[in-house]
C-alpha cells in the first residue's frame, strides 16, 4: 500500500471531488481567476495607475516582439471579468467621444504583489532553464564577447 505523509492513499480526500466542490479550493478559485492569456498582464500594467481601453491594448504588446494586437473582443471580455472579480473597476466619464478608464481596485492591488512574485520566479529559474537548454556551441562561443550579455 502507498503511503504519503502517513496516511494511506486511500484515506486521503480525492482532488477534484467533494472537497473542490462546494466551498471550493483556493488553488482551484484562483486558477479559474487567472484564466486567460492577458489578465496577469492587464493587472500588472494597472499598477501604475488608471489607462484607458487602447493604452492596455497597446501595453500588452510591450517586450512581445513578434506579437499581434489583442482582439478587441477578447481584451473586452478580459476586462468584464476582472471586474467581475473585483481586481479592476471600470470608471465611465459619461462623455462624447466617450472617455472610459480602468484601474485597479483595493483587492487588485493586493494581487501585485503575487505576480510579482512569479515574475521573479520566472526570471530566476525561465532564465536558468533557457540558458541550460541553449547549445554548448553558443555558450562557449559568447565566453570570449561581454558585449553579447
Amino acid at each position: 500500500m502507498d503511503k504519503i505523509d502517513s496516511k494511506p492513499v486511500a484515506a486521503r480526500p480525492a482532488r477534484g471531488g467533494a472537497a473542490d466542490s462546494g466551498c471550493g479550493c483556493p488553488v482551484t478559485a484562483f486558477q479559474r481567476l487567472i484564466s486567460g492569456k492577458y489578465k496577469l498582464r492587464i493587472v500588472w500594467d494597472l499598477q501604475d495607475g488608471a489607462r484607458r481601453y487602447s493604452e492596455i491594448r497597446g501595453g500588452l504588446l510591450r517586450g512581445a516582439v513578434g506579437s499581434q494586437l489583442i482582439a478587441p473582443r477578447v481584451l473586452s471580455r478580459e476586462l468584464k471579468a476582472l471586474t467581475q472579480a473585483g481586481l479592476i473597476e471600470r470608471i465611465d466619464y459619461g462623455l462624447v467621444p466617450p472617455k472610459v478608464e480602468y484601474r485597479l481596485t483595493r483587492k487588485g492591488e493586493t494581487f501585485v504583489p503575487v505576480i510579482a512574485a512569479i515574475r521573479n520566479w520566472g526570471m530566476r529559474h525561465l532564465q536558468q532553464d533557457a540558458a541550460a537548454t541553449q547549445p554548448v556551441s553558443a555558450r562557449t562561443s559568447n565566453r570570449g564577447n561581454k558585449s553579447a550579455a
